[in-house]
């Protein structure tokens, strides 16, 4: 929050400047490009202030060696920014010590005396770097000033030493991330001693260059969580069409990318046609269990909230804020707060959450604007979004467990027709489950309020009938669909292995009878 209680909150810790500037950039990372900038101008600095440092023209590749060691940890999401925002004020005193230290000893002696208590409560642990740098003995005095600052801190020691904001793991901090103060000083100490290097020195220094870009892109990072993360940033912004064509490049095979992908296809009116042009999971790719994790929590409160169910939405939403490792309060999870208390009428509770996201750069225009709905129900209720949510949300409170889910849907979709995300939940569950039966328990009751009948249905309505060697009802089933269920057959039933069979693999036949 941009005001003067949470900076002076936030400066009540060691590194509480570095952290507060670096919250303040990360409220940016809601647009993607903006957020890549600011990690480039950060590496750039970072890598600048490296070179200066070393204080040689030669040799300048190697001034690329922490930034890339910072790139290559960063790949883990739990490393915070403000590690590269502190590193940056490490080195800028660093060189500005170099600079302007006193040549009196006595004189030096003092101003490290006064200064490093004033570096470690701004930066943080990265005041061991600038303390060896400015004198090496000194090192011994900023680690007796942590010990005694953790004596008196509301924090466990080793979260104090480690740093209480350059990790979203408390306690704990990556080895990468210990190594780069010593790489930097290193480059400090040495570069000045290294004499003019030789063809093949600058040769060995790209490659080594070389293989710092490389092992970041291919190793510094779990390629399955990123595409986790880009699932749920889509899902946050409701861009459904991205997501579907997300999917079709890659099939998602990850619990929450397949959950996002059928919510992109409901959300679109197209589970019910192509659900089984991708990977499934069963009904837990609809409705994920819960899981007391930040990111799955926060996704999967997104379905339930465009399926209508507002309060369990707000359930998961105060869930995924206490699952956050390192304490903190998500500015996401707090407007989600706001727009479930909205939709309720809870206008109080509403008001609370938004002064909150007023005190904010990014959320303040949309939390204004929100703001001036409060108590005016005509404008609530004209709302694409809030207004829909109100008409389809229960009016009364029911305690279900996750076997009930179907149930759930069928509520939601019996209290509002309209409601066809919950429609095509309700149908595509029992399918995804792999029963038949339960299915063609829902099927007439939704086609008998709604004109809903997409290729899946028939496809399930087709094997109820044939499995009850009976002749579906005349204008359920399209001509097409008879020929290609009787074909899918006919190749079943004479080899269960027959590769003719992978025609229909986008079809629930398929699904059922061969695999996934």
């Amino acid at each position: 929050m941009f005001d003067g209680d949470y900076f002076i909150d936030r400066l009540s810790e060691p590194g509480g400047l570095a952290r507060y500037v670096a919250e303040f950039l990360v409220q940016f990372y809601n647009g993607v490009a903006i957020g890549a900038a600011i990690i480039a101008v950060l590496y750039m600095l970072i890598q600048r202030l490296t070179w200066r440092l070393m204080k040689v023209k030669s040799h300048y590749i190697l001034s690329f060696m922490p930034v890339a060691m910072l790139w290559f940890a960063m790949g883990d999401e739990s490393v915070m920014l403000t590690y590269a925002v502190a590193l940056v004020m490490a080195l800028a005193v660093m060189i500005a010590w170099t600079k302007l230290a006193p040549q009196n000893i006595v004189a030096k002696v003092v101003a490290v005396v006064i200064l490093i208590p004033i570096l470690y409560w701004l930066i943080g642990p990265l005041v061991l770097m600038v303390a060896v740098w400015m004198m090496p003995l000194s090192v011994i005095y900023a680690l007796a000033l942590m010990l005694l600052s953790a004596h008196y801190l509301p924090f466990p020691m080793m979260r104090v030493m480690l740093g209480i904001s350059y990790y979203r793991i408390p306690v704990t901090l990556p080895y990468v991330l210990m190594a780069i103060p010593v790489v930097v000083l290193l480059l400090g100490w040495l570069t000045k001693r290294l004499p003019e290097p030789k063809t093949w020195v600058l040769t060995g220094e790209a490659l080594l260059l070389a293989v710092l870009v490389v092992v970041p892109q291919q190793f510094g990072f779990d390629a399955k969580k990123y595409e986790l993360m880009e699932y749920d940033y889509l899902v946050r912004i409701g861009d459904w069409n991205d997501i579907i064509a997300k999917a079709e490049k890659k099939t998602p095979d990850l619990p929450m990318s397949v959950s996002a992908t059928n919510l992109a296809l409901a959300m679109t009116n197209q589970l019910g046609d192509k659900a089984f042009d991708f990977f499934q999971r069963g009904s837990e790719g609809l409705l994920p269990k819960f899981e007391r994790n930040f990111a799955t929590t926060q996704l999967t409160g997104e379905i339930y909230f465009n399926l209508g169910l507002v309060n369990t939405a707000q359930r998961l939403a105060f869930e995924a804020m206490e699952a956050i490792p390192n304490y903190n309060k998500s500015a996401r999870v707090v407007k989600r707060l706001a727009e479930t208390n909205l939709i309720n009428g809870e206008y109080k509770v509403a008001e609370k959450y938004l002064k909150m996201l007023e005190k904010t750069v990014f959320y303040r225009p949309w939390a204004q604007r929100t703001l001036a709905m409060l108590g005016d129900e005509k404008a609530i209720n004209e709302h694409p979004l809030y207004g829909t949510l109100r008409q389809y949300r229960l009016q009364d409170d029911i305690l279900f467990s996750d076997r009930e889910l179907d149930k759930i849907c069928g509520l939601l979709f019996m209290h509002n027709t309209s409601n066809m995300v919950a429609a095509q939940y309700l149908l595509m569950m029992p399918l995804m489950d792999k029963d038949i039966a339960r299915f063609m328990q829902y099927a007439p009751v939704v086609q008998s309020r709604v004109q809903y009948n997409p290729r899946h249905i028939q496809e399930g309505i087709a094997l109820a009938f044939m499995q009850k060697r009976q002749q579906p009802p005349q204008g359920i089933l399209s001509q097409f669909m008879l020929q290609q269920m009787n074909e899918f057959a006919s190749i079943y039933s004479a080899n269960q292995q027959a590769p003719e069979l992978a025609k229909f693999k986008n079809t629930l036949w398929y699904y059922l009878m061969v695999g996934k």
